[in-house]
């Protein structure tokens, strides 16, 4: 039983919510001098008991599981099991992921999923050219990239044709000077979003632009939409064969592909070709298969080829690609998910990609909103002086005056952060050497980060102020938690471990755990009926297992097999189709098998042994390690119980 099922289980029992006590909200019940409230019982058994019919005998019985489960967590409490370090480090492991879906914009999140399955439904075909930038650029490095990619913009604009003629000369992305920037078809999720955004919100035959990604500026221009294709499964034999080859190299190869693909016509096993032949040794032991692929994840050439076949099975080839010579093989094609069959899948990825940052971007802005944010960006000033490149050696002595300085950067709900505040954030970070970027643009970027930080902290903080749901769960889990650790020390791993006491408890209780009736057996498992009739009559003489096999030959004790054991008749289903008595019974077809038993010995019911059953015995010794438990707890506290109030319960 693990830890996260136990958990599980005194969660449903845990507190949901902790009620205002009011004139209409009585109490129901009180543990020494706690007091519990009818609303705050009443959410707990109404999560747990759906039916509409209540019966008093319904809550009679759940409010005692409910004081064992209080009374447990309060002996927790009491022998300080909540301070203890990993209880606190695995508290807040939990937190952490339950707060995850507090601190983002949901409806953001939820729109960023529709948006890129809406756009998985369409092929865009574009071409692009770039101007690179730094990964930590300065002002000014970004000033002349983008006066550069403005003026292409001015030029292609004016003649639309010459576009890839331009990306060709022009562009940085290193692809274009043989592809002209032609990037071929691409879909949703398959390029860095700002780029995507350019495409999607371009018209065809339009160039939209200049955007920017962590590549640098780009101009886009939309050739073609199409709707997407789906994916296949396909597999390949791959002769090798490259531009840089010497000619009699590359017609050998050529040859070589004609000559795989003759045999193929022939009738040969494209699998068997593939382990043989191909020099993508990657899927040729799987007889060329490959991972299923969409648009845009193969080279054109292949993926070209590969969507023109029509019906699985038959195959196309040899297609030069840049890679070599490619004889393709059409599996199947793969039927498109639905919206909702995508949706987790959705998530996860856009949550490793760049976009996610708007659902915090416009979640840390709606915090703001809220918090009546505000900052004088003026009072940073003093760090675009004082930070220099010893910083980025981690040398950097900061100014005394900026370490005390209470000059307000920002108020975030009527609280004031500091010069000194920010002050602290960088030095921490300050970490050896470093990639050296320019002063005020670190200063800009990392002060950003300490004021999302912040917020992120702060709301991280108040989540149980704010969200009662959350505060419940943050119960359910502590208790759950504290319940486990407790039990496991006062009852489990105690059954376990005292094997003095499970064994006395096995003597004072060995009539609870019986063997029925038993039977010492064996079963002959035969070729045919007729020699189970020869097994009868040997068996009948008194003859054993070696005699018997003896008896019928080498040849005929290949299709002879025997087993013997003790057991109760329903543990072998063999054994509940014959006499339930000592002897030998006639053949049995039992599930198209010819099988004969002997019974020797019909064993009367007698106590299991301690290690025979300890499964069994140390479960209830368990239970009866956790009713003498809750028999001191209740004894050791005061319990008083409004019926009236408990059965006022509807």
């Amino acid at each position: 039983m693990t830890k996260h099922f136990i958990c599980a289980l005194f969660c449903c029992m845990a507190l949901l919510g902790s009620a205002q006590q009011s004139n209409e909200d009585p109490v129901l019940l009180k543990i020494n001098d706690k007091e519990v409230t009818k609303a705050e019982f009443e959410i707990i058994f109404r999560k747990n008991n759906n039916d509409s019919a209540i019966t008093k005998a319904d809550l009679d019985e759940y409010v005692e599981l409910f004081i064992n489960f209080k009374l447990k967590v309060a002996e927790a409490e009491e022998k300080g099991m909540d301070t203890i370090p990993s209880f606190v480090r695995e508290l807040k492991g939990y937190r952490e992921q339950l707060a995850a879906p507090y601190l983002v914009d949901k409806a953001t999140s939820d729109s960023l999923i529709r948006q890129a399955y809406d756009r998985m439904q369409v092929e865009v075909k574009a071409s692009h050219i770039l101007i690179k930038l730094p990964p930590d650029p300065s002002p000014e490095d970004t000033l002349k990239a983008y006066r550069k990619i403005s003026k292409i913009k001015k030029q292609v604009e004016e003649s639309p044709e010459t576009f890839g003629e331009v990306a060709e000369k022009q562009s940085e992305d290193p692809s274009a000077a043989n592809n002209k920037g032609d990037l071929g078809y691409f879909t949703g999720l398959q390029m860095v979003y700002p780029f995507e955004n350019a495409v999607y919100q371009t018209k065809v035959g339009e160039i939209g632009g200049p955007v920017r990604t962590k590549f640098g500026y780009h101009l886009v221009k939309v050739e073609n939409r199409r709707e997407a294709r789906g994916q296949i499964k396909a597999a390949h034999i791959m002769i090798r064969s490259e531009e840089s080859d010497p000619e009699d190299v590359r017609e050998s190869s050529k040859q070589r592909a004609d000559e795989v693909y003759e045999k193929l016509e022939s009738g040969e096993s494209f699998e068997e070709l593939a382990k043989k032949y191909s020099d993508d040794r990657s899927s040729a032991n799987k007889g060329g298969e490959l991972p299923a692929f969409g648009t845009g994840r193969m080279v054109p050439e292949f993926e070209e080829a590969a969507y023109g076949i029509r019906n699985p099975g038959e195959v196309v080839g040899p297609v030069k690609s840049m890679y070599g010579w490619h004889i393709i093989k059409l599996i199947e094609r793969v039927e498109s998910k639905s919206f909702e069959e995508m949706k987790k899948e959705l998530e996860t990825k856009i949550k490793r990609d760049s976009r996610s940052n708007l659902s915090k971007e416009s979640f840390i802005q709606a915090r703001k909103d809220e918090y009546n944010f505000s900052e004088k960006r003026n009072h940073l000033k003093a760090f675009y002086k004082a930070i220099d490149s010893t910083y980025f050696d981690g040398t950097w002595e900061p100014d005394e005056k900026l370490k005390n300085s209470e000059k307000e950067l920002f108020t975030l709900d009527g609280n004031e952060y500091t010069q000194a505040d920010y002050l602290n954030y960088i030095t921490e970070r300050m970490r050896g050497k470093r990639k050296r970027m320019e002063p005020t643009s670190f200063i800009n970027s990392s002060y950003n980060d300490f004021v999302d930080k912040t917020i992120m902290e702060y709301e991280d903080s108040r989540l149980e102020e704010k969200y009662p749901e959350f505060r419940a769960l943050m119960n359910e889990y502590r208790d759950g938690i504290l319940l486990f650790d407790l039990t496991d020390t006062k009852v489990w791993s105690k059954a376990v471990e005292d094997s003095t006491g499970l064994a006395n408890f096995y003597e004072k209780n060995k009539s609870d755990f019986m063997w029925k009736e038993r039977a010492e057996y064996e079963v002959y498992t035969v070729e045919n009926a007729s020699i189970g009739k020869k097994v009868i009559k040997l068996l009948k003489k008194g003859k054993n297992q070696d005699e018997i096999r003896g008896k019928l030959g080498d040849k005929s004790a290949l299709a002879l097999k025997v087993e013997n054991g003790v057991n109760e008749r329903s543990a072998v289903p063999v054994l509940e189709k014959v006499d339930w008595k000592k002897g030998v019974s006639d053949v049995i077809n039992d599930d198209g098998q010819f099988k004969v038993v002997r019974i020797s010995k019909i064993i009367e019911p007698t106590p299991k042994g301690l290690e025979e059953a300890r499964g069994l015995i140390t479960a209830a010794y368990q239970s009866q390690l956790e009713d003498e438990w809750i028999e001191e707890l209740r004894k050791a506290h005061e319990i008083t119980v409004n019926k009236e109030v408990l059965y006022s319960i509807k």
